[in-house]
């Protein structure tokens, strides 16, 4: 299947790390970008150079108002109104615990949380304490997260028994890393479980995926 190709609407934080989550992969071909609020030369600069993330891996450049991106014209665009942008002649295809409950109806009731702001640039981390109705040993409950990340959830969950801290994940596209290491087992009932994730980076790449999905059932009508 041929690249979807796609434009971007926004070009903030998430925007660009969607953009280089896109250069990375062969299956999302961004052809436009559109931002209101900020001129092409400051868009290259802010693509190429990130706090968080660090240098872009490839060559930003400008042609005009469009954005060169590794040799290939990307069309830049400051429209208030994306339904004004041609968005055919750029061959584009596309025109945190309260919301658990929405997405895992079972869970609704059952699961609250708290946010603690940290002096971290990035990455951060899920520490869920939970009462089990059905008892299990810590060693159980990480065979079946690793099963898992290794089977049904691959590229989504991640898996790791290695000694990490935040910056350690900075730039994972997984959606969650389950830190092994981390948690404790008061007993069969009462476990602590740590899992990392970048929000940046793991969501962005699921943006891409979900892109890409609906571009596959499209082609299959």
């Amino acid at each position: 299947m041929a690249p979807v190709k796609v434009g971007i609407n926004g070009f903030g934080r998430i925007g660009r790390i969607v953009f280089r989550n896109a250069v990375e992969h062969n299956d999302i071909d961004v052809v436009a970008v559109n931002d209101p609020f900020i001129e092409v030369k400051y868009a290259a600069y802010m693509l190429k150079y990130d706090s968080s993330h660090g240098l872009f891996k490839g060559e930003v450049a400008i042609d005009g108002n469009d954005l060169v991106i590794n040799g290939k014209k990307v069309r830049f665009y400051g429209e208030r109104d994306p339904a004004a942008i041609p968005w055919k002649e750029t061959s584009a295809d596309t025109g945190a615990a309260k919301a658990v409950g929405k997405v895992i109806p079972e869970l609704n009731g059952k699961l609250t949380g708290m946010s603690m702001r940290v002096p971290t640039a990035n990455v951060s981390v899920v520490d869920l304490t939970a009462r089990l109705e059905k008892g299990a040993s810590y060693d159980a409950i990480k065979a079946a997260i690793k099963e898992a990340a290794d089977g049904p959830l691959k590229g989504i969950l991640g898996y790791t028994e290695d000694e990490v801290v935040s910056t350690d994940l900075n730039g994972n596209t997984n959606s969650s890393i389950f830190d092994a290491k981390a948690g404790i087992s008061l007993n069969d009932n009462f476990v602590k479980l740590v899992s990392w994730y970048d929000n940046e980076w793991g969501y962005s790449r699921r943006v891409l995926d979900l892109i890409s999905y609906v571009a596959k059932v499209d082609a299959s009508k």
